[in-house]
């Protein structure tokens, strides 16, 4: 009898149970949740490790997302790619043990390259936040396409099981954020952030590599030499995270942040924030004003009244806290309130650099900006600008919006100056002088003429008021001072002014402004 071509047709398996997942949806989750959340960590703690070196700006914020984003998208390709040629399981736990060493030498690496790569250069930051982010993150986005390769059993399920990591996956992430901005940076030195990190996905990798070879057995064993260069590499990461250097003496929630004595004078103290010189106290003599711009302030301060003569005086930016203690000394009775966004740097003043606070001197911790909408209309007889991040203004309190709000706080024949860093050829410092033109009747500047001849980066102290200013005394009391400067009139500063762009809160690009030519 003869057969039919039927008689080697199989059957098609219907209902068929799918083969069990090579991991338990909780680990898989919490393995995506842990990377993904890992990666923004890493990010938002970068920011601070480059800061002392680089500086806080838009370029360096941009270069550490761009890295980031970088290393998640090469991260997540080389992952997938492996995950086809290999055995996911085989790679999961060694992925993370790495990447926990990667983001161990993370502080030894930054510290060494950071002391060769300071400055502001494009390049520098570039290369920088790269040797920051790009390894550690790469290796963590890698892991989220092993774990999607050993959950997609199922075809029938590939779309719900890639939702569901990649959902896990940006809760990860925003949980990181939050938590790392608003918890951890607070309550922990960035050193400590990362090194917690690292020990985290070590000791993750470890547990899982242990777990998982129990399950499957000897097929998933580390080699003996792989295990010890990965110990080797552990401990020489330690070895250098511990003897890297540290530019801070305290890290505040802003700032890297320190105090040195001051070399040709015994109380003499230097405050610096990010490693940038930002204010000079002596520690008995409040009436001692060491840098250039602060000496310009207290001359304008001096002139704005008659000597002694107490005042309402409103400081954006503390630092250092020393022209408000110069105007306490030099004027007694005044009330000095001052703003500072940074309370960590506040306490820092109090214990290192000898800040009292009373009747005389108020420290209201918050951002300028925002505080500044609570002060009453004709309220203050001298206001000084004095805020920056790292070397730059922030851009929401250089606007004609913010400069505004602080006309309304001044009393019709009061005072504004305002201390700005700029570099040739000086495109911020002019579009900051039309900001304040375009609100206040009368503006002048004073500078050191190198720095107005377009020669040399200085800082400049803008002087504005609603009422005539007293321009005649001013030139007389710079004459004396160590540093030379010299005061452009109002016309002159109309005129070296030029057809500056005025700066307002939907167009304020204060960094791009301040790179030089």
């Amino acid at each position: 009898m003869s057969s039919t071509s039927s008689d080697f047709v199989t059957a098609p398996a219907t209902d068929a149970p799918a083969p069990p997942r090579a991991l338990p949806n909780g680990l898989a989750a919490f393995l995506v949740f842990l990377s993904s959340g890992a990666v923004l960590v890493l990010e938002t703690v970068s920011l601070r490790l480059v800061g002392p070196y680089v500086g806080v700006t838009l370029q360096v914020t941009s270069s550490v997302i761009g890295m980031a984003l970088a290393a998640i998208a090469y991260g997540a390709w080389m992952g997938g790619w492996l995950a086809d040629r290999r055995d996911p399981r085989a790679l999961l736990a060694p992925a993370l043990v790495l990447a926990g060493i990667a983001t161990a030498v993370t502080l030894p690496i930054v510290r060494y390259a950071g002391e060769a790569l300071r400055g502001g250069a494009a390049s520098a930051v570039l290369l920088l936040t790269a040797l920051t982010v790009l390894l550690p993150a790469a290796l963590l986005a890698g892991i989220t396409p092993l774990v999607v390769k050993l959950q997609l059993a199922d075809l029938r399920r590939t779309g719900q099981v890639v939702g569901k990591l990649s959902s896990i996956g940006t809760l990860g992430g925003i949980t990181a954020t939050l938590g790392t901005g608003f918890i951890l940076v607070a309550a922990l030195p960035s050193s400590v952030i990362v090194l917690a990190l690292a020990a985290v996905l070590g000791v993750t990798g470890l547990v899982l590599g242990f777990w998982l070879r129990r399950r499957s057995g000897a097929a998933l064993s580390t080699p003996g030499r792989a295990k010890a260069a990965l110990a080797l590499i552990g401990l020489a990461a330690a070895g250098l995270s511990a003897a890297a250097p540290n530019p801070c003496d305290v890290e505040t929630a802003y700032h890297c942040a320190r105090v040195e004595a001051a070399p040709d004078r015994t109380d003499g103290r230097t405050l610096y924030l990010n490693s940038a010189q930002h204010s000079y106290v002596d520690l008995t003599d409040p009436r001692h004003l060491e840098y250039a711009y602060t000496q310009w302030i207290g001359l304008v301060a001096d002139v704005a009244r008659p000597a002694e003569q107490r005042m309402d005086a409103l400081h954006l930016g503390g630092g250092g806290f020393t022209v408000p203690r110069y105007l306490a000394a030099t004027r007694p009775g005044t009330d000095n309130l001052v703003f500072e966004v940074d309370g960590g740097l506040v306490e820092l003043d109090r214990r290192e650099l000898g800040l009292r606070t009373g009747p005389e001197l108020t420290a209201r911790v918050g951002d300028a900006r925002v505080l500044l909408r609570a002060e009453p209309t004709d309220s203050r007889d001298f206001i000084v600008g004095d805020a920056f991040g790292h070397l730059v203004v922030p851009w929401h309190l250089a606007t004609r919006e913010m400069a505004a709000d602080i006309r309304r706080v001044l009393r019709p024949d009061g005072i504004y100056v305002q201390n700005v860093i700029d570099y040739p050829p000086g495109r911020f410092i002019r579009a900051e002088l039309a900001t304040v033109s375009a609100v206040f009747d009368h503006v002048a500047l004073i500078a050191p003429p190198d720095a107005v001849a377009g020669r040399q980066g200085a800082n400049f102290v803008i002087v504005a008021s609603d009422a005539p200013l007293p321009l005649a005394a001013i030139p007389p009391g710079l004459k004396p001072l160590p540093e030379p400067a010299e005061l452009l009139d109002e016309a002159a500063t109309a005129e070296w002014i030029g057809d500056a762009r005025v700066l307002t809160d939907d167009y304020a690009p204060v960094d791009q402004l301040l790179a030089t030519a």
